[in-house]
C-alpha cells in the first residue's frame, strides 16, 4: 500500500483526495472512531474530510446512515451487504465523493453468530463499491482487530481512489 509524506496510509490518502478534489466521509462500527481519527491526525485533512459517524448499535446503523432495517432483521450487524450500505449511507448523508465502512466482531465473544476477528470494510464512491473482508490479525485480540480494520479500511480507500483516478481501464 502506498504511503503519504509521513508514511501513512492515511496520509496517502489525504493526499489523494486532496490532489484530485475529492471528499471522505466514514462510518464506523466497530472501529469506534479510529477511522476517522488517523485521517485527521494527518495535517489538511480538513480539506477533504467530510466527517464521520460512528453506529456502534445496530439500530443506528439504520437510523443514522440508512441501513434497510429488514437487512439488519436478516443477516445482523456483521456482513457484507452491511458495510456496503453503510459506506453508502455515510457517502449520502454527509455529501462526500467517497464513503468508508468498517464493520465486524472485535471480541472477546462472537456476534450473531460471527467468531471474534470477523471484519468487513467498503468504499462506497463514484464507480460504485467495494467490499474486502480482512483476514482476522493473529495474535492480538480486539486491539489488534480493531487496528486491523482500520488500516484494511484505509488500504481498500486508497486503492479505489486510485483506481478511479486512473479511469477505465
Amino acid at each position: 500500500m502506498s504511503a503519504g509524506v509521513d508514511g501513512s496510509p492515511a496520509a496517502a490518502l489525504v493526499a489523494r483526495l486532496t490532489a484530485t478534489g475529492a471528499t471522505l466521509a466514514v462510518a464506523e462500527s466497530l472501529t469506534g472512531g479510529a477511522l476517522a481519527a488517523a485521517v485527521v491526525d494527518v495535517p489538511g485533512a480538513s480539506r477533504c474530510f467530510r466527517g464521520g459517524v460512528v453506529a456502534y448499535a445496530t439500530d443506528l446503523k439504520a437510523a443514522l446512515l440508512g441501513v434497510a432495517p429488514d437487512l439488519l432483521a436478516r443477516v445482523g450487524a456483521v456482513h457484507p451487504e452491511v458495510a456496503a450500505a453503510m459506506a453508502e449511507g455515510v457517502r449520502a448523508r454527509l455529501g462526500a465523493t467517497y464513503g468508508l465502512a468498517t464493520t465486524g466482531v472485535a471480541g472477546p465473544d462472537p456476534q450473531d453468530g460471527h467468531a471474534p476477528g470477523t471484519v468487513f470494510v467498503a468504499v462506497a464512491g463514484p464507480s460504485g463499491t467495494d467490499v474486502a473482508s480482512p483476514p482476522p490479525p493473529v495474535p492480538g485480540g480486539r486491539a489488534a482487530v480493531r487496528s486491523g480494520a482500520r488500516d484494511a479500511a484505509l488500504a481498500l480507500a486508497l486503492r479505489r481512489v486510485g483506481d478511479d483516478d486512473d479511469g477505465p481501464a
